[in-house]
């Protein structure tokens, strides 16, 4: 599976995908037909969306965070993906989810303006595989149970967008900021359970 280059703005394509969304509620499996033909990487783009702020919705974290960690394994192996149902099919609440999204959109078109291709070394050929298991660890950590703790989600989510940014558009200097990202975020939570670690042992000692 190869990603074509595109010169369409990722924060338009998913824009579009976002105003599609109708209903009370919208499942995995909608956003993927939203998305159609741009790929397994613009869907883990949307996925982190919600993440971008550093307010927690419960659930979200696990559904987005293992359908990132399948769709960067189908990058990572060349094949396409396959989700369980009842990651497909689960409903999510738009009027907490949407919000969230379309302040993530506004995030995305920030950094849109500095994406062009470069490094491109970077992007292609095995490193193109390697990213993917970037893509996996990243989304691992998204969905580590840290959820009531500041940023524990956007850290991740910073990670896993700059990325899919990178790869989506050829950008090796995101890609590697996506790599810079992914080991902060190892380092935070690091101290976050070492600092669990401490309280318990003084709770408990």
């Amino acid at each position: 599976m190869q990603f074509s280059d595109t010169r369409t703005p990722l924060s338009e394509t998913l824009s579009q995908a976002v105003d599609g969304i109708e209903g009370d509620t919208v499942t995995l499996r909608k956003l993927m037909t939203a998305i159609g033909e741009q790929g397994l990487l613009v869907l883990c783009a949307i996925a982190t969306l919600p993440f971008l702020i550093p307010v927690s919705i419960p659930g979200v974290s696990t559904v987005f965070g293992a359908a990132i960690v399948l769709l960067a394994a189908a990058v990572t192996m060349n094949r396409l993906p396959w989700l369980p149902q009842r990651i497909l099919d689960r409903p999510l609440e738009t009027a907490k989810l949407l919000p969230a999204l379309r302040k993530g959109v506004a995030i995305v078109s920030k950094l849109d303006a500095w994406v062009l291709p470069r490094i491109m070394m970077l992007t292609t050929g095995p490193m193109a595989r390697f990213n993917g298991l970037v893509l996996v660890f990243a989304g691992l950590l998204l969905m580590a149970p840290f959820g009531l703790v500041p940023f524990s989600n956007t850290a991740p989510a910073v990670a896993i967008l700059l990325l899919t940014m990178g790869m989506l558009q050829r950008d090796g200097l995101f890609v590697l900021l996506g790599y810079v990202a992914t080991v902060l975020t190892v380092i935070y939570f690091s101290v976050l359970f070492y600092a669990a670690w401490q309280a318990g042992g003084a709770l408990f000692g």
